[in-house]
């Protein structure tokens, strides 16, 4: 616990272990850092991953139809151009498809939503795209992020959600290709 700065010791008279007041960024840290470890064992299914974060991803289209601001569209309008660039690394692809969905979470405009998706978008998202960027049609994927984009601009909660949805089934399909490959080749 110490060395998760969650408690501090102190030796003497008036010593003991005390608990330390966790500050958001470090509890921030700490879930993106749980959230990748359980990942990281296969604690957690590929399709349970999904699922989580698309679900939790949807309560926040709403609220991010509602309240995103010029700079949250901005940041999706740039980072769906930077998808379409042909030269575009496969890491610089994948940490533009984070920096994507961390605009549409942030969008919502609610802190214990950002908190809890950090884990799913700056975590799990990450070990989804190792999995399946080898098989992903980068196209597909920016065309999905620019129909989302343009239903927040247009405040459409439901076409927002269709396209998140459409997101997750794509998701889906590269997974389940990319794990029968694998298991056809073991």
């Amino acid at each position: 616990m110490a060395a998760q700065s969650l408690i501090r010791t102190q030796r003497g008279a008036t010593g003991g272990a005390f608990v330390n007041r966790l500050s958001y960024r470090d509890a921030y840290s700490q879930h993106i850092a749980t959230s990748t470890l359980l990942l990281s064992m296969n604690a957690v299914s590929f399709e349970t991953a999904c699922e989580a974060r698309f679900a939790l991803e949807r309560a926040c289209v709403p609220l991010a139809a509602q309240r995103r601001g010029a700079e949250h569209l901005a940041l999706m309008r740039a980072e769906t151009a930077r998808q379409s660039l042909p030269d575009l690394t496969d890491e610089a692809f994948c940490a533009s498809d984070v920096t994507f969905h961390r605009a549409l979470v942030d969008a919502a405009g609610n802190p214990v939503l950002s908190y809890q998706l950090a884990g799913a978008v700056e975590a799990m998202q990450p070990l989804m795209n190792m999995i399946t960027f080898t098989a992903r049609p980068r196209e597909t994927i920016a065309a999905l992020h620019r129909d989302i984009a343009d239903a927040l601009e247009r405040r459409d909660a439901g076409a927002a959600g269709a396209g998140l949805a459409a997101l997750e089934a794509e998701t889906l399909r590269l997974a389940r290709g990319v794990f029968a490959a694998r298991a056809a080749r073991a």
